[in-house]
């Protein structure tokens, strides 16, 4: 696929890890979602990975310059990877979305729709449907989903689905913390912006295993939400900033 422009208008963030199986049909997926969507770039974050997933992506660049491949030497966690992703972006929209294939591609034309129909909105956040992970880890999402929208009051019923859509400055504008892509509704409304949401359809794995078990969704996750809870309550208001411009003489 040639690409024309200047640089991209559409980036596409995805961190993996040990991911190889899935990379090449979850790539070809992407591509297709961003067929009218004019100049784009993905962006593979490998975060660290000891199977074939660079040697993958590798092949994969050979034929795709639109395809860039960034690596953490050692592993640094989803949130780190997906920061790295964002901070080498190009472009000023960004979808994310796991490298697992359990996020489907084709709900990013819409997310960006509605970035680019409203000034307002920060960010569009993917709500699962249909989830097809085990009974046991659909009760660990319930139970941290309903703590964290009692504390938080961040009006999303799902903050763990990977799928979003958001404009790279309000991303970067945002404290940077191990777990921020946990939170990130209830960190960009405290900045002002509006939160759009999205009904998703989830999808099984296909191939490899989760990389998350239930204590790094539990305690960490808890120390996490104290320290979200303490940056909402610090910000009393969010300052409307306007500049005067020198008027000319006639």
């Amino acid at each position: 696929m040639t690409q024309t422009g200047s640089g991209p208008a559409v980036a596409v963030v995805v961190p993996v890890r040990n991911e190889a199986e899935n990379v090449a049909p979850l790539l070809a997926e992407i591509v297709t979602s961003l067929a009218s969507e004019g100049p784009f770039e993905v962006i593979y974050v490998n975060d660290g990975s000891t199977d074939d997933t660079g040697a993958v992506l590798d092949r994969l660049r050979a034929e795709r310059p639109w395809l860039r491949h960034v690596r953490h030497a050692t592993s640094c966690g989803q949130s780190a990877a997906v920061r790295t992703g964002v901070g080498a972006a190009r472009a000023p929209l960004v979808a994310t979305l796991d490298g697992d294939g359990q996020n489907d591609p084709s709900f990013i034309p819409a997310m960006l729709d509605r970035l680019r129909k409203d000034g307002h909105v920060g960010l569009v956040a993917g709500q699962r449907v249909g989830r097809k992970d085990t009974g046991f880890k659909r009760l660990q999402s319930r139970i941290a989903n309903a703590v964290r929208s009692s504390v938080l009051k961040d009006g999303t019923r799902d903050t763990g689905c990977g799928l979003k859509a958001f404009r790279r400055e309000v991303f970067m504008a945002l404290p940077y913390f191990d777990g921020l892509h946990r939170f990130l509704p209830a960190l960009v409304r405290r900045d002002g912006w509006t939160i759009a949401y999205v009904d998703v359809k989830d999808r099984p794995r296909r191939h490899g295993t989760s990389k998350y078990g239930f204590f790094d969704r539990l305690w960490i996750g808890i120390l996490d939400l104290a320290g979200v809870w303490w940056l909402i309550r610090r910000r009393k208001q969010v300052p409307q900033v306007t500049e005067s411009k020198v008027t000319e003489k006639a």
